[in-house]
């Protein structure tokens, strides 16, 4: 990030014009600033001086200042590539949507905010200093970019140090005994790769007895959410400041490849590379942003040359493009339009996993116009038929899909150790909603890991148990080192009622409490941390900070659909439909369509008996989230309930195609196909039930209306 000068700025400003959307914007120089007029808030022309740059290479993006201290980042972006790969262009960072000023990602919107999408970690020193009475910030920052005490924390220490050295007196020490730097990353320190005799791969001269190098590195190389606000202290503990996503649907491929732009932390993590005591650093030189050494040599430091980089290893000629070791081992998936990052899971190339589970692999980027199976043929020949086992990717999709014993499977991976800290973490929060007993104990057990991600994910889980369950498990998790653990213990402990309860362990809950409220207020600016506390209110039985809650939520993006339906469903549990209804509407007339919205509307109409705007309510919804099988169910019995079996047999089988193993699905069509006289089908879609739902009770009707037919 740098203050927008002739020396800066990299992009053409010569009264350039870009057409988007409809709307044609001008890049221009006006006494000696640019400026840029497009489309503002309201979708009219308006002229916005650029404050800042941000980025150089392969893109650089703008930032221009709004009221209230905001700054906005421009949704166009300079393409500083050489024009001969296609670069010195505009171009939009979203160049497919159309989006305009109603849409939550236009660039005056919240989700384009400098102050808290971008500056944590392109400034140092940061503090954002949002006032939510105002709805405004003082933000403040020590260096405008990414400054030494980014990392090393505190640079004062070694100011003394190097004064005191200067006549031989001793400086304080700093961490580890270290009178340098506060935060001294030094876990390469004494350390080598040697390669073992026997099986030819690298191995640690000594274990890495520390993540602080990773962790401190995560806090802006991560997918993560900030657990307050103030300046970075690094110190490598990562869930001391954020919260790491992990290997989320939506984010991740079932096999834990990126798909989202989840940078670099939560691929590590799942890498054998990580788990053998790989550092960031004996790969990166973090001062100078370049590789240790270029090309394949920043692998062949530590795997052996005339083993790995050779055509009967890579599969192509010496020093082409494809024997790279990045193209296999980290394929690259394009973000913000140029930029392309690569995967740092390093995995070894699974097309037949591609043929399995529908992940991507690293041959398809090349040999588009060749299948997963002439990959895994490639593949066979050259290294033999017996492949690795495919490792957390079966529970994962089975998850997703929701395969017959997706959760015993997530609760195995949950309890495996040879298994990716990650990995086990993310099937730790797919037990959430699963109570069974396979599922309490990998919870159990997880509670007490020493990785913090383990206890943070399984304090999460404590949700799906029921609040006297809860205060056994969490009470211990409040005295936690490490502050995320803390917080889901607390938000776990909501329900606990402080009076019941003896002084000494009140006044942990208690203190618990308040750091909970304490570090969502923190972050309230975003409408997620006030439906964080009005979650937590809930749970206390404070009925009237709830509600508050989730309108402040309303009133800082009106367009956020999670508390319109939320606060609908209270005022629906209280009996108060009208209430309900007219928060649905407000929401639709704000978010046109919303899939979410029309579902809950339809209910209520359901509940009205208003059966054919119920219809076509419930109809936009299964249209607009076609993802959510749940949907395509309800509207399916809708239609039946309306005499439309032909339809609602359609509706099922389309949505089955989505979900094959959806128990209520399945049951619905097997129902459905009997009454129309499809007893084959009838059949087929009962089997399917009843392998995906053992036991379901539902099984005897289905046998029943089979006899009775």
């Amino acid at each position: 990030m740098q203050e927008a000068t002739g020396t800066t700025v990299l992009g053409d400003f010569a009264d350039r014009r870009f057409t988007y959307a409809g709307t044609t914007s001008t890049f221009s120089r006006r006494d000696g600033h640019f400026v840029v007029t497009t489309d503002g808030p309201d979708g009219r022309l308006a002229d916005y001086e650029v404050k800042y740059t941000f980025g150089v290479a392969p893109l650089q993006q703008y930032l221009v200042e709004v009221p209230d201290g905001r700054l906005q980042a421009l949704p166009f972006a300079w393409d500083t590539r050489p024009a001969t790969e296609g670069g010195q262009r505009w171009f939009h960072l979203y160049p497919d949507q159309g989006l305009n000023h109603r849409d939550p990602l236009h660039w005056t919107r919240p989700d384009q905010n400098w102050n808290w999408m971008c500056a944590e970690c392109h400034s140092t020193g940061l503090v954002r200093g949002y006032d939510l009475a105002r709805n405004a910030y003082d933000t403040t920052w020590k260096e405008i970019n990414v400054a030494c005490e980014a990392c090393h924390g505190p640079g004062s220490r070694h100011v003394a140090w190097a004064e005191g050295s200067r006549d031989g007196r001793p400086a304080g020490a700093g961490e580890r005994g270290d009178p340098r730097l506060t935060v001294r990353l030094d876990e390469r320190r004494g350390a080598s790769w040697q390669v073992d005799p026997v099986s030819r791969r690298p191995v640690r001269s000594r274990p890495r007895s520390s993540r602080r190098e990773i962790d401190t590195c995560g806090i802006c190389h991560s997918r993560r959410a900030p657990l307050g606000d103030g300046p970075l202290r690094p110190g490598g503990q990562l869930l001391d400041t954020h919260d790491p996503s992990l290997l989320s649907d939506g984010l991740y491929f079932a096999d834990g490849q990126q798909l989202d732009e989840v940078y670099t932390y939560g691929s590590f993590l799942q890498s054998r590379m990580y788990a053998h005591g790989v550092t960031c650093s004996d790969c990166h030189e973090p001062h100078g942003g370049t590789l240790r050494f270029p090309g394949n040599a920043v692998c062949t430091q530590c795997h052996v040359a005339d083993t790995y980089d050779v055509a009967g290893h890579t599969m192509h000629p010496q020093g082409s493009p494809g024997a790279r070791c990045v193209e296999c081992h980290m394929p690259a998936r394009t973000y913000m339009v140029v930029d392309d990052r690569h995967d740092h899971s390093l995995r070894i190339p699974r097309p037949d996993l591609s043929e399995r589970f529908g992940v991507p692999h690293a041959c398809e980027r090349c040999h588009r116009d060749r299948g997963a199976r002439w990959a895994t043929d490639a593949i066979r020949r050259t290294f033999g038929a017996a492949r690795p086992a495919a490792g957390f990717v079966e529970a994962l999709h089975a998850a997703r899909t929701g395969a017959p014993g997706s959760r015993d499977a997530l609760a195995a991976l949950a309890a495996d150790e040879q298994a990716s800290v990650i990995a086990r973490a993310t099937a730790l929060a797919g037990l959430r909603h699963a109570a069974t007993p396979a599922a309490r104990a990998a919870i159990h057990s997880a509670l007490g890991a020493a990785d913090p991600l383990l206890r943070a994910a399984a304090a999460e889980a404590l949700l799906s148990l029921d609040p006297a369950a809860r205060v056994e498990l969490a009470m211990p998790l409040l005295d936690d080192p490490v502050k995320a653990v803390r917080l889901k213990a607390a938000r776990a402990l909501a329900p606990v009622k402080v009076d019941a309860i003896d002084s000494a362990t009140r006044e942990r809950v208690v203190a618990a409490f308040a750091e909970f409220v304490s570090a969502q207020q923190s972050l309230g600016e975003r409408p997620e941390a006030h439906m964080n506390l009005a979650a937590f209110h809930a749970a206390r039985g404070d009925e009237a900070s709830a509600d508050a809650e989730y309108r402040t939520a309303l009133r800082l993006q009106p367009w956020f659909v999670p508390a319109y339906l939320n606060l609908a469903d209270r005022h629906r549990a209280r009996g108060r439909e009208m209430e309900a209804e007219a928060i649905l509407l407000e929401g639709l007339r704000r978010v046109p369509g919303d899939g979410d919205l029309s579902h809950a509307l339809g209910l209520l109409r359901v509940r009205q008996g208003r059966r054919a705007e119920a219809l076509d309510l419930l109809r936009r919804s299964a249209g607009a989230r076609p993802g959510n099988v749940r949907y395509a169910y309800v509207y399916a019995v809708a239609l039946r309930e309306a005499g439309r079996l032909a339809d609602a047999l359609s509706t099922l089988e389309t949505a089955l195609t989505r979900s094959p193993h959806d128990p209520d699905l399945l049951y619905a069509a097997a129902l459905y196909a009997g009454e129309a006289g499809r007893r084959a089908d009838a059949r087929t879609f009962a089997q399917r039930f009843a392998a995906a739902a053992p036991g379901d009770p539902r099984l005897r009707g289905l046998e029943r209306a089979r006899g009775a037919r």
